[in-house]
């Protein structure tokens, strides 16, 4: 059994969210001001709801296999650290509910011949059945399925919803607090924000910190899943 063909390395994520704050970076020689002002815009207009409509959009992206990552970023640059970590965190975990739901109860058969186009299920399915909360932590923490997939893939498996849910919120914090933090950095670049000197390289160090600690736990997180895949 090999957990990890479709395993989707940490480096290669940060990689691809440095690409992303270079593009937006380059969004600055771009006519998008206007669009993103409309846009905080329109969220802050709708006042305390605001933050309830990118929930909403946030759990409807989730369920519908959208990209999270650039939702993600958004609610960094237009929400900030704080709340946008919040936003997101239960946006995400509340659309990963709703999807295990989705798979265990009403769309049973769909899932199934989903989870056949993926060899390494029948491995987590026996290693959930063994050690349950633990396996959908390192899983989150270093996916060798997908997310949104991953959200599906539970409602097949014998985990108890609760267990699986908080420890998806928790080992998905990492990941979204990281990303959050680089739209709210990349954002306050393309919007030319004048910050002190020392502001700015605190904002850099404390990016740079979050990056290797979230490497470090993935890595943590790949070797007890490779440790387990041994066992079985």
């Amino acid at each position: 059994m090999n957990w990890f063909r479709s395993e989707v390395v940490t480096v290669k994520r940060v990689a691809i969210a440095v690409l992303i704050v270079g593009g937006l970076l380059l969004l600055r020689l771009l006519p998008t001001d206007e669009l993103r002002n409309t846009l905080q815009t329109w969220l802050d207009d709708l006042g305390f709801w605001g933050p309830v409509v990118f929930v909403g959009l946030y759990i409807v992206a989730t369920i519908c296999f959208l990209p999270g990552s650039i939702l993600t970023l958004v609610a960094g640059a237009i929400f900030g650290l704080g709340l946008g970590l919040a936003v997101v965190s239960i946006g995400s975990t509340i659309g990963a509910a709703c999807a295990l739901l989705i798979a265990r109860y009403l769309a049973r058969a769909k899932v199934e011949q989903l989870a056949e186009t993926y060899p390494t299920f029948q491995a987590v399915d026996e290693a959930i059945s063994e050690a349950g909360w633990k396996v959908v932590a390192m899983l989150r923490l270093s996916p060798a399925i997908p997310f949104n997939v991953q959200n599906y893939l539970y409602g097949l498996t014998n985990i108890k919803f609760w267990p699986c849910v908080l420890t998806s919120w928790i080992a998905m914090l990492p990941g979204t607090f990281l990303y959050v933090y680089i739209g709210h950095i990349a954002d306050s670049a393309v919007a030319g924000e004048e910050k002190p000197v020392g502001q700015w390289i605190l904002l850099g160090v404390g990016l740079i910190a979050t990056i290797a600690v979230t490497v470090y736990i993935t890595r943590l997180a790949r070797q007890k899943l490779k440790s387990r895949n041994r066992e079985l």
